[in-house]
């Protein structure tokens, strides 16, 4: 496994942590001093971020934002208001956001978790729910709108619950969604609804119960099943399917997942297969979108594509009469990286700026070391600015180091 980039460390010295991110994230100008980034829509050399001396003294945040990388600026291609703190040198404004509550789970997929496990982090390095709490809000006052709580599995954390109440609270949040494996689902439902949780996607991927459990190396199908049903109960519309499709896996049940949809309000979601620490990925294990998409057309040579939304990642689709719909995430074969609108953080507090990227900065150590919002922002701004405009390339990812699918949290 990758070891995550540590940019700060816990102990050090404010001035020493912000003179390295200096260094890091920022360029001297022609006088010699620091360039500020100066707005959302700014060219890559401008988009620095001005450091200047601490002024907090302690993690307790002001509600005004002072600094300039904070204020919302118009971008070069809307009239709509958007930090630059959270908008990249190439335009993209990063509205949506991917929380890790937990890197523990209680199954053990194939394609997300090494078959001899993993290296849990800490309990005390990891993200308390005050600093979730804490970075949540911040993210939200520069225009994050949406939020996923994933995994590991987000609902095996006992105080899953009361995250959600109290990230509905946040002015500015349209939409707050979880990623399960749907072991628990049923039993916390009510609780979830109750809380006023928008969105669930579901992990399944096989319909056949001693296949679900190779491939997730537990049982548990009927509770999966018995989840989806209870969500679909409880009015949730869509209730999101996610499936890794993989070669000589679960290939031959694509018709059958397309079936699903066609008496309930389901969006079954086709996901290739995507390599991470652990997972064996194989080119030839790989089912690309446009294979699957002439399989399905095989047996409804009608299906309709529906139109995209802004930052939409997935290609949807829908059978004339069913009630609901598929889609494909097309990671490796047609890359989406020009409307990538996602920042993750990981639950031991890394910010990660790209899924396949393995360049990690730690806000859980600048939290803990006193940092102001003021300082956060800058920080969060530098590495946001630094965003690549795509990933490498699915032949190039195969051979980078990343963490496991489990603890970047999806």
């Amino acid at each position: 496994m990758a070891a995550p980039v540590n940019m700060c460390g816990r102990f050090l010295d404010r001035n020493l942590l912000l003179t390295s991110f200096t260094k890091l994230f920022c360029q001297r100008g022609s006088t010699g001093g620091v360039t500020p980034r100066r707005f959302s829509g700014a060219p890559r050399q401008e988009n620095c971020c001005e450091v200047r001396e601490p002024s907090g003294t302690g993690s307790e945040f002001s509600t005004s934002l002072k600094i300039e990388p904070g204020q919302p600026r118009p971008t070069d291609d809307s009239t709509t208001p958007f930090s630059a703190v959270l908008t990249d040198s190439f335009g993209r404004r990063h509205s949506y956001l991917r929380i890790s509550l937990t890197e523990k789970c209680n199954l053990r997929c194939q394609y997300c978790m090494p078959e001899e496990g993993v290296k849990l982090t800490a309990r005390n390095q990891l993200l308390s729910t005050s600093e979730v709490l804490t970075l949540a809000r911040l993210f939200v006052r520069q225009g994050v709108d949406k939020i996923r709580l994933t995994g590991g599995e987000p609902l095996i954390r006992p105080d899953v619950v009361e995250i959600i109440a109290e990230l509905k609270k946040l002015e500015g949040l349209k939409t707050l969604a979880v990623t399960t494996n749907g072991m628990n689902l049923a039993r916390l439902l009510p609780k979830l609804k109750h809380a006023r949780l928008d969105l669930i996607n579901i992990s399944l991927d096989s319909l056949i119960p001693t296949k679900f459990e190779f491939i997730v190396r537990r049982k548990g199908f009927h509770k999966v099943m018995e989840g989806i049903d209870k969500a679909v109960d409880l009015g949730y519309n869509p209730v999101k399917i996610n499936c890794v499709v993989m070669r000589g896996l679960n290939d031959d049940e694509l018709l059958d997942f397309v079936a699903l949809t066609e008496k309930k309000p389901l969006e079954v979601r086709f996901i290739e297969y995507m390599p991470f620490d652990g997972n064996r990925w194989n080119f030839k294990k790989m089912v690309s979108y446009q294979e699957m998409l002439d399989c399905i057309r095989q047996q409804w040579p009608d299906l309709e594509k529906l139109q995209p939304r802004d930052s939409d990642t997935a290609k949807t689709f829908k059978v004339p009469g069913f009630t609901g719909q598929l889609g494909f995430i097309t990671s490796m074969s047609d890359h989406f990286c020009g409307s990538c609108n996602r920042l993750r953080i990981t639950a031991d507090g890394n910010l990660k700026v790209c899924l396949f990227g393995s360049s990690e900065v730690s806000l859980r150590d600048l939290l803990r070391s006193g940092a102001s919002e003021e300082e956060l922002l800058q920080f969060i701004g530098g590495v946001v600015g630094r965003k690549k405009k795509q990933h490498a390339g699915m032949f190039s990812i195969s051979q980078m180091k990343n963490r496991p699918m489990i603890l970047i949290g999806g």
